[in-house]
């Protein structure tokens, strides 16, 4: 909580311990701490103004030496399915993005968070790759995401996925706060959160024994190491074995299915064979696997399957491993807000 004359410390972020630690700071009674911890995380308020349990004085120091959030918003699209994305700008001028999704079938939102200004991996499909990497987020960066879409839409988030710009294990130690964070502050189950990641086996391992229920999803992309490096360049680092060994490891210490993510490229790997291979590789790890047809960037490199090819490889895959597959609904793909498109280009 390092404070400058140039910059104000942002409340959100802080966990209602800190925040208690705000009014002993100040003088104040403990009890303001939990209120300005009910006022943030469980009535979503934007101004220091609506905080009406604190009096003009109180609300008056705390406009002059903090602010709510980190993240200013700057534009933001809404798709024709109604998802909703953002675009935030940081304190030092920086830019990210989040999306909101409306799950019809439960009657739920879900939203897409970053980790990252940018990412550092490079997937030459994914459109956030060519922005490289700027810095990483702090875990009040990352939570606000969370709570600036509440104040913005009024209404309560149910799903939340590390699935935005960045690579999340690339950022461990404020990813593992920001989720402790929204578990703990924003009281959005553990079950309900779910951590995608490149594949970086010895953050995949430590993950496993931070007695954390996340879902764990990982960005397979190919069932052979030499299409892996071709698409995921990490793999070059991490080969496919150590990355599988990583998998069974965290799954034999939590006991947590894992989500195999393969993103399906016409011509490149999505023919029979390769779902025949992905089929062996994850026949006995305990995973369901989540096939996302390609999302079309501005490059034109790559090419999505038809929807034939799409459902061909699904039953393919669905018979050899005996596992459950799904294909990811597009959604927002009409704002590029869909899974791979993010780099902060906003129409208008």
């Amino acid at each position: 909580m390092n404070q400058t004359k140039t910059e104000k410390i942002s409340l959100s972020g802080l966990s209602e311990k800190e925040l208690i630690n705000v009014a002993k700071l100040n003088n104040w009674p403990l009890f303001k701490g939990k209120q300005l911890h009910s006022w943030i995380y469980k009535q979503w308020a934007g101004s220091f103004d609506e905080m009406t349990d604190l009096n003009l004085k109180e609300r008056s120091f705390l406009a002059e030496n903090y602010v709510i959030s980190p993240l200013k918003l700057t534009n933001k699209e809404i798709s024709k399915d109604k998802t909703i994305k953002y675009l935030w700008k940081t304190h030092d001028n920086k830019f990210v993005e989040s999306v909101r999704m409306h799950l019809e079938d439960h009657d739920s939102f879900s939203a897409c968070i970053s980790s990252q200004v940018g990412c550092a991996v490079g997937c030459p499909f994914c459109a956030t790759g060519k922005l490289g990497l700027l810095r990483n987020l702090n875990a009040a960066e990352i939570v606000d995401q969370v709570l600036s879409i509440q104040r913005d839409t009024k209404e309560r988030l149910n799903n939340i996925v590390l699935m935005g710009q960045g690579e999340p294990l690339q950022n461990y130690d404020e990813v593992i706060k920001a989720i402790r964070l929204i578990i703990g502050s924003v009281s959005i189950g553990a079950r309900r959160i779910t951590l995608s990641t490149s594949g970086i086996p010895p953050k995949i391992k430590k993950l496993a024994h931070e007695k954390l229920q996340i879902t764990l999803a990982v960005s397979l992309h190919a069932p052979d190491q030499n299409t892996r490096e071709a698409l995921v360049p990490i793999a070059r680092k991490y080969k496919m074995d150590e990355l599988i060994e990583s998998l069974h490891y965290y799954y034999n210490t939590t006991k947590r299915r894992i989500t195999i993510e393969y993103v399906l490229l016409d011509s490149i790997n999505d023919e029979i064979n390769k779902a025949r291979a992905l089929a062996d590789l994850i026949k006995d790890l305990h995973c369901h696997i989540n096939l996302i047809p390609y999302n079309q960037t501005n490059d034109h490199i790559f090419q999505r399957p038809n929807n034939a090819t799409i459902q061909k490889f699904k039953e393919v895959l669905e018979r050899k491993s005996h596992k459950k597959v799904t294909i990811r609904q597009e959604r927002g793909n009409d704002i590029n807000a869909a899974c791979g498109q993010l780099a902060n280009v906003f129409n208008g």
